[in-house]
């Protein structure tokens, strides 16, 4: 039990990272531990961590070097602060992170949330404790997040952990595991939460979030193979049945018409026409899609493992541009991929 220690929380990286804050901390709020903002107060750092890019990492390191001399400094009086480093970092790092310097008690997986309470227990018993693996099931379905800002006008709802494309410029895979989809249920239950506390606009979130797929209830489960956008295919073998993300979209739509609905982030294949079609039916889907292009040449996207062509992406935009002619489109590439020429990014002006 938490004993009504306090924990302070520092979050780095994507908006993925804020939402497992959130669900850290409700764990750790069910075992009676407290929360603070004032770091001088806290009995626990955790920072949760992102591993994307190395300047990230390297923060990380600067950090930790900190919050150990902060603790060497602690009064004799006081119970000894613990840290830990939560998330992506935790577990592309682990043997470093508890080797280097003695800088870190916990280490904490994304999957490893649950443990967190014994991980802490651990610690307090003098010893370095680290859970780091991976789970193929762990959504977190059972455990409503503590939206820091509950009376907020917007939030964000994950619905998905994890992502099976595997970019060959991607660590995500490794760092979160493969993908997992929560039930529709449990997002709903959140949605509908948010709405009673007036929450105006609501951001679906997932590394992939338009390939949700929920097959919690078995008469999902024999439905037929996902459909993908025209021209685009997949690095991994077709699935098949549950609930696909325009099923979601379209529950979600319905808990609070007078809520805006958003997400992020997705992929290219995963536009079928019916997602399309959704958001030009319905009044308080943002017309704003986020379509990542990654790169303007077929030979670097073959490369980077993306399942698409130039001309296949070009196509899908103009079919989008078809059946959503207000929407807004907005894009990110990749420059100075492995191999890339001049010539070819050259092409990156789409």
């Amino acid at each position: 039990m938490g004993n009504s220690r306090k924990v302070y929380f520092e979050t780095y990286g994507c908006q993925m990272n804020v939402n497992d804050t959130e669900i850290a901390w409700s764990i750790l709020q069910r075992k009676g531990y407290l929360r603070t903002v004032e770091l001088n107060e806290a009995d626990v750092v955790l920072l949760v961590t992102c591993s994307v890019r190395e300047k990230a990492e390297q923060t990380i390191w600067n950090r930790l070097k900190q919050l150990t001399a902060m603790k060497k400094r602690r009064k004799k009086s006081l119970a000894p602060m613990k840290i830990g480093i939560l998330g992506c970092m935790a577990e592309r790092l682990k043997t470093e992170l508890l080797e280097r310097e003695k800088l870190v008690d916990v280490l904490a997986g994304p999957d490893a949330y649950r443990d967190l309470p014994r991980l802490l227990t651990v610690a307090d018993g003098g010893r370095q404790a680290s859970n780091v693996l991976l789970s193929l099931e762990e959504t977190y379905a059972d455990i409503m997040p503590v939206h820091h800002a509950p009376h907020g006008n917007s939030a964000f709802v994950s619905i998905m952990r994890g992502c099976d494309n595997m970019c060959t410029y991607c660590i995500v895979p490794f760092t979160r595991g493969r993908e997992r989809s929560r039930p529709v249920s449990s997002i709903l239950e959140e949605v509908r939460m948010l709405s009673d506390q007036g929450v105006k606009e609501v951001t679906l979130l997932g590394q992939n979030v338009n390939s949700y797929r929920d097959l919690s209830e078995e008469q999902f489960c024999s439905s037929g193979p996902t459909r993908l956008s025209e021209g685009f295919q997949t690095v991994y073998r077709s699935k098949q049945g549950g609930l696909r993300f325009s099923h979601l979209l379209d529950r979600v739509s319905r808990v609070d018409p007078d809520m805006r609905i958003r997400f992020t982030s997705p992929h290219p294949k995963d536009f079928p026409d019916e997602v399309l079609h959704l958001i030009a039916e319905r009044g308080n889907i943002c017309r704003q899609i986020h379509l990542p292009a990654q790169s303007g040449s077929s030979k670097v996207l073959k490369a980077m493992r993306r399942g698409y062509t130039r001309e296949a992406y070009l196509d899908l935009v103009q079919n989008v541009k078809r059946i959503v002619p207000e929407v807004s489109l907005s894009s990110d590439f990749i420059s100075g991929f492995c191999g890339e020429t001049e010539k070819t990014t050259s092409r990156l002006c789409l």
